[in-house]
């Protein structure tokens, strides 16, 4: 019992000195999401054929749910699968404020962000290369209407707050039951379960970056920076993840099969592409 308690003391100090940093990370998202939301959701589509590029790029800028608003341009009919693929895969979703807040080395930061980009642009022209028949029918909803967050009455402090309270969490929860794993399991028998099969742990942490919600990023994130997760399972786990762009995917376009097709294309391309990458002398 007294062991316990001195893990909880030692977690909860080291959540208290992140949390600022957490904040500012999410502060500057809503700065930028405000100032920019709508205009990046027009220019992705007027993008025409250069859609999978420019929605790598604008998916990699660190926007609140910006993979959400372009599920619903593309049940709309107005983008491509390419261009939805290429911003599912280059969306950081909780990544960079939590890598940002922990205080991650800065090539480490670049690094993903120029995967996730180069991913995400590649396989969206790939998949455009395939001519398929427009069957969608829908229109835009705005994301937080669609999600039920309620942050579209809040201002940029109190929005920031809440994603700062609601990832918090997530991350206490999380760092708190790798600590009470690595004293009674072991650092490095936790290091070679993680690794000892590496194609199984990408597959499965591609399997919890699909769960619609912002643990998944959290939780593949922390694994990774506390050594309990390889690169290529992380990098297949974080370029599937899409926060609520999956979900958001479901309600808005009502084709399931075209949802499903576009589904495995993710799975599959996160789970081949972040093991092979993982391999690289990179990470």
């Amino acid at each position: 019992m007294e062991e316990l308690l001195h893990i909880f003391l030692h977690t909860l100090l080291d959540f208290a000195k992140l949390l600022p940093f957490l904040f500012l990370a999410y502060l500057l998202m809503e700065i930028i999401e405000h100032k920019a939301g709508e205009k990046t959701e027009r220019l992705i589509r007027r993008s025409g054929r250069f859609g999978p590029a420019l929605g790598a790029a604008l998916g990699v800028l660190p926007q609140c749910g910006f993979a959400a608003a372009t599920s619903n341009l593309y049940a709309g009919g107005l983008i491509t699968r390419g261009t939805l693929l290429a911003v599912f895969l280059s969306t950081s979703d909780e990544m960079l404020p939590i890598l940002v807040s922990e205080g991650a080395e800065i090539g480490l930061i670049l690094k993903l962000l120029a995967v996730k980009l180069i991913v995400g642009a590649g396989v969206g022209f790939a998949v455009d290369l395939i001519p398929t028949k427009n069957t969608r029918h829908g229109h835009i909803h705005h994301l937080c209407e669609e999600s039920h967050c309620g942050c579209e009455h809040d201002g940029i402090l109190r929005a920031s707050l809440r994603h700062t309270l609601k990832i918090g969490a997530f991350i206490l929860l999380v760092t708190l039951a790798l600590n009470i794993a690595v004293e009674y399991i072991g650092e490095d028998r936790l290091a070679a379960f993680a690794t000892s099969v590496p194609v199984l742990s990408s597959l499965i942490s591609a399997l919890v970056g699909l769960i619609p919600n912002c643990a998944a990023s959290v939780v593949i994130t922390e694994l990774y920076l506390q050594g309990a997760l390889g690169a290529g399972a992380m990098l297949s786990g974080l370029l599937v993840s899409s926060g609520l762009g999956v979900l958001i995917l479901f309600r808005s376009n009502k084709n399931l099969r075209d949802n499903l097709l576009t589904l495995l294309i993710l799975y599959v391309s996160g789970v081949v592409l972040g093991s092979l990458i993982g391999l690289l002398p990179i990470f």
